[in-house]
């Protein structure tokens, strides 16, 4: 069986896609997949069992982006083809079955896996290598409490201050250490700066790791808070106790998705006048989870 997967270039919404690839991956074992998202979300995808191929497709003007991508899947013939995307695409590849993602209510989970579909929503994963547990391990060793951070987010107003990752950090576990999370780029760097200075401490693992190292070095946290961005998701989906802040975006929509997760929500809609107070409150609960064993 041959099962083409078309996903999401952004790494949140990619993540959240995984739930229901692992579903299919369980569902039918024999299968091989093919699976094509954006660059930045390609890491995800590195090390999922039975790839056959991963197409990495940059977008382009006027969608010229998905005439490469019909270029390279339109003389295979697929079983099952399952578009994330809603593109045109799944009509023009000759498969015997299409999955098509279509905008509706709920949580992002659940419109992705009512394309088929699938109830309840299967839960997002990550796929890592021996390679990268093994790094992870020498970065975050065994026997200290680490606690993640996530301070950065692709738009300023999802961001919570850099102050009150701080504060939140030293009031919720004495004895543990703070490792900083971050994306490659400057601007990254300036957001996640700010936390590490007032965390002298710190673990900084910012643009160091690629997607699957940094599910492998967040599957040893006991504790994540970040903003709402890809790396929550990564976090969610890696087993970690996830406390997601938000303000502006949708909770309803991308709250995190794991076996432990939690949000701290701005009643004004604005990320400054979340309290520290209340993200603790919310976070109290997963303080004795600890990481997945």
């Amino acid at each position: 069986m041959r099962i083409l997967f078309i996903t999401s270039s952004r790494i949140g919404d990619a993540v959240l896609s995984t739930g229901l690839l692992d579903h299919l991956a369980r569902t039918y074992p024999d299968a091989r997949f093919t699976v094509a998202c954006g660059p930045v979300a390609a890491g995800l995808f590195a090390h999922m069992p039975r790839l056959d191929r991963l197409i990495v497709f940059d977008k382009r003007r006027y969608g010229r982006h998905w005439l490469g991508l019909w270029a390279k899947t339109a003389f295979s013939w697929w079983d099952l083809v399952v578009d994330i995307r809603a593109s045109a695409l799944a009509w023009l590849v000759p498969t015997r079955r299409r999955a098509i993602m279509r905008k509706r209510s709920g949580h992002k989970t659940a419109q992705i896996a009512a394309i088929l579909p699938v109830a309840p929503p299967p839960l997002p994963v990550t796929w890592t290598s021996a390679a990268d547990r093994a790094r992870a391990a020498e970065l975050l060793p065994d026997g200290t409490r680490w606690i993640g951070l996530g301070p950065t987010a692709n738009w300023s107003g999802k961001v919570w201050p850099a102050a009150n990752f701080a504060a939140l950090f030293k009031a919720l576990s004495p004895g543990a250490r703070p490792v900083i999370f971050a994306g490659p780029g400057a601007q990254e760097r300036v957001g996640a700066q700010l936390v590490l200075d007032q965390l002298p401490n710190a673990i900084d693992l910012c643009g160091q790791l690629s997607l699957s190292e940094a599910a492998a070095c967040l599957a040893r946290c006991a504790l994540f808070i970040g903003n709402d961005s890809g790396l929550m998701h990564i976090a969610a989906a890696s087993g970690t106790p996830t406390l997601g802040v938000f303000g502006p975006t949708s909770v309803a929509e991308y709250a995190p998705a794991g076996r432990a997760v939690a949000v701290a929500v701005s009643k004004a809609g604005d990320m400054a006048s979340l309290s520290v107070a209340d993200a603790l409150a919310a976070a109290a609960p997963l303080l004795s989870l600890g990481p997945r064993q």
